[in-house]
């Protein structure tokens, strides 16, 4: 593995710790003082320091270090995390996400942004709090915060001209009036466990920066190595008896082990002096000074036998030698391990730790993206020759009772377990996307001057990752028109007997094989008179059109509408709700919009949880074989002739328990045929349409229920107005997928944009 891929891994887990990161942050801002989410909140800022600072990435780690510092107050309840506090929290957090995206994409982060934030963070830790009205005076630059970043144990920090490790920033090095406490002796015990290793941490590098906190001496215990016949190279055998003796206490000394503390043995007391020593006792700890020079692979051969005040060079050359040959002890068990078996009780051994391993915590594994795709698509394929297969045996097997047609049935079953399976496999929760809608909601909320609360629910609400991909941009758009139009200043609020902050909950279920994305804001709600007027004024409808409530709210996503007064950074164009619904019509799904005057109003995206595949009707239209989305249609019916009365020039209906529903004939429609069929010689299918009404499309005959494989049009042909994709049925014949919204949209007098050829509906 090179460099290259394991920086890229490092920004995998960047995007992970982000994630924590800002769920916890939004936790302490909810009022959550739950120690082990402040906890989390440090772990992730440490961590991405940690990694950036091995990958030299200057930027990311001073900022991190700043930030990490006046978290690391409100971890030792130094500094309390008030409204005022936290809304500087998330800022940072924002900032720390654009300058990862900086270095892993090349680009830049304005440093005024970045400087002012991390003078507040230091004003923070100072102890000074931000007043509510206006922000807090940065205080003077201390020569200590400009120090280079505390160096983590995924790589050495770089050392001045004597081979040392500069003494990082931390709040304990800032000036206070307190008297600084007085140093205490400690005995740690420090046994690695074999899981320290495996996820790259190392014991030398705990040591090195445990000797910054004081003077200390140190003892290697090594009674626990076997014989080289029974070592397990990954297996930790060695452990440590130190000694130190340090200003910062306890919790200093813990702070050190703190990532590493679930993967060790750790037990840290307070010296206890000993007059004589008893019979049996173990001998006397031998004082080795810890030169950090010796764990820094920058120095010279000869600065690693660099002595200091506190030894000889002969001491200090001994301790080398024996780290040395620690070391080669380890190399050799290495190579031992390859050429020689394992005896069984060994192998017995490591199966037992293996087992225990797998039992207290599942495994997960990265995997590309792209061998996913293929894996499905390879799935696609199976189950399309499976149709094929079965269509074959049907066809030539009259009593459907062999044994062929049997294990045909099991297959089937078989292919459709693995397709969920693998499904499942690119399954994700929508949390990563809700959670960047938080950063949204607060930098609209700050540009327009309101106080807007983002609530979220369901984020572990798993979808295909291709849906979730594409998801951001409407919900962006959406989440900056509810912050914009829809939720009022503070005054107007206040004026309405409202709380002055607004509140946007942001919702996900799932719903009869789909996933449900709810928008609702209390705000004002749409202003019906002024969305019809500007519709009006925009030539978009008739000045003497009667339009229903549910129609003039779905003109905001008319291209080109806005009921902003001018253009501003955030709305203005009539773009947003546009591409809102073209972006949901693109993944197949609908919106709706429901609002009451006053108090507020509801966004709801209807999606396909996947794109791949889908459970459809096969239908005949005009000769032709295409596919109704299963999800979009609520019954089927024979229409009878004492149900069928004509409307207008060319429009009919069908009674429907004692209501009136538009009856679509979606071959005239698609232009499959010039003339009207009879609908008593066919079926209508009852559908959904895009607005929450219903319309009855009319079909020549129903073939029957299947699952199919979608096949993209546009990307293997072009877009095909009034079709949404195609598939591959059991005998081979291309099937067109209907665009049930399209054809619905097209029945109210909306055109297809173009004439359907013949030739592609073959």
């Amino acid at each position: 593995m090179d460099m290259n891929e394991i920086k890229e891994i490092f920004f995998q887990e960047c995007e992970e710790q982000l994630a924590e990161l800002e769920s916890g942050l939004l936790k302490m801002n909810d009022g959550d003082r739950d120690p082990e989410t402040v906890n989390a909140v440090f772990r992730a800022v440490h961590s991405i320091k940690g990694g950036a600072g091995a990958f030299g990435l200057d930027d990311l780690v001073a900022f991190a270090h700043v930030f990490e510092t006046t978290l690391d107050c409100v971890r030792s309840n130094k500094l309390e995390p008030g409204p005022e506090v936290m809304k500087v929290m998330l800022k940072s957090a924002d900032v720390l996400a654009d300058l990862v995206s900086a270095s892993r994409d090349g680009g830049s982060v304005d440093p005024s942004r970045s400087s002012g934030l991390v003078k507040e963070l230091e004003a923070l830790a100072n102890g000074e709090l931000p007043s509510a009205s206006a922000p807090a005076p940065a205080p003077a630059p201390k020569p200590a915060a400009k120090a280079a970043p505390a160096p983590v144990a995924a790589a050495p920090a770089p050392t001045d001209d004597s081979g040392f490790q500069p003494i990082p920033f931390s709040f304990d090095d800032m000036g206070d009036e307190e008297p600084a406490a007085a140093a205490s002796t400690y005995d740690v015990s420090f046994k690695p466990r074999r899981d320290l290793y495996a996820k790259g941490n190392e014991a030398a590098l705990l040591l090195r920066d445990l000797s910054r906190i004081g003077e200390m001496s140190i003892h290697c215990d090594m009674d626990s190595l076997p014989s080289l016949d029974d070592m397990d190279a990954e297996e930790a055998y060695f452990a440590w008896k130190i000694q130190i003796t340090t200003e910062k206490g306890e919790e200093g000394i813990r702070s050190v082990f703190e990532f590493a503390e679930w993967d060790c043995d750790l037990e840290i007391k307070l010296h206890e002096e000993k007059t004589e020593s008893a019979a049996g006792e173990e001998p006397p700890m031998v004082p080795v000074p810890f030169d950090l020079s010796i764990l820094d692979d920058t120095s010279d051969a000869s600065e690693g036998a660099h002595a200091d005040e506190h030894g000889s060079d002969a001491t200090v050359a001994a301790a080398v030698e024996a780290a040395e040959t620690a070391s080669n002890v380890v190399k050799l068990a290495a190579g031992g391990a390859k050429e020689k078996k394992e005896s069984p009780a060994a192998a017995a051994a490591a199966a037992a730790a293996a087992a225990q391993n797998n039992a207290a915590a599942g495994q997960t594994i990265r995997v590309d993206l792209d061998r996913v795709d293929r894996l499905i698509n390879l799935v696609g394929e199976l189950v399309i020759n499976q149709a094929m297969l079965s269509q074959s045996v049907i066809e030539n097997d009259n009593n459907g009772t062999s044994a062929v047609n049997m294990g045909l049935e099991e297959l089937q079953q078989l292919t459709r377990e693995i397709q969920d399976s693998v499904m499942a496999i690119r399954a994700q929760p929508v949390k990563p996307v809700f959670q960047r809608m938080s950063r949204i909601v607060r930098e609209v909320a700050d540009m327009v001057g309101k106080s807007i609360r983002l609530v979220t629910e369901g984020e572990n609400t798993e979808v295909d990752k291709t849906v979730i991909d594409k998801l951001a941009e409407p919900l962006t758009h959406m989440i900056r028109n509810a912050v914009d139009h829809g939720i009022e200043s503070p005054e107007k609020r206040a004026a309405a007997g409202k709380e002055p902050e607004g509140t946007i909950k942001l919702t996900a279920k799932h719903r009869s094989g789909r996933i449900v994305i709810e928008l609702v804001d209390d705000g004002a709600g749409i202003n019906r008179e002024r969305v019809k007027q500007k519709a009006i004024d925009n030539e978009l409808i008739a000045a003497d059109a009667n339009l229903t409530d549910e129609e003039i709210d779905n003109l905001i996503f008319a291209p080109g509408f806005s009921t902003a007064d001018k253009i501003s950074d955030i709305s203005g164009r009539g773009v947003g709700m546009d591409v809102v619904k073209r972006s949901i019509q693109a993944l197949g799904g609908r919106i709706s919009i429901t609002s009451r005057p006053g108090l507020g109003s509801t966004f709801t995206m209807s999606l396909p949880l996947t794109l791949a595949v889908l459970d459809g009707m096969v239908v005949t239209v005009a000769g032709q074989t295409l596919v109704v989305p299963l999800t979009a249609i609520v019954e089927t019916l024979q229409p009878e002739a004492q149900n069928i009365h004509s409307f207008g020039a060319n429009q009919r209906l069908i009674s429907i328990r004692n209501s009136f529903c538009p009856l679509v004939d979606v071959g005239r429609i698609l232009n499959f045929r010039g003339t009207q069929a009879n609908p008593i010689d066919g079926v209508a299918l009852l559908v959904e349409s895009e607005g929450g009404g219903q319309r009855a499309l009319m079909v020549d005959a129903i073939q029957g229920q299947r699952q199919v494989v979608i096949k993209s049009l546009e990307a293997n042909y072009t877009h095909v107005p009034g079709i949404a994709a195609a598939t591959i049925l059991g005998d081979g014949r291309v099937a067109l997928i209907l665009d049930v919204d399209a054809v619905v949209a097209a029945s109210r007098g909306q055109s297809l944009k173009q004439e359907m050829s013949l030739a592609v509906a073959g």
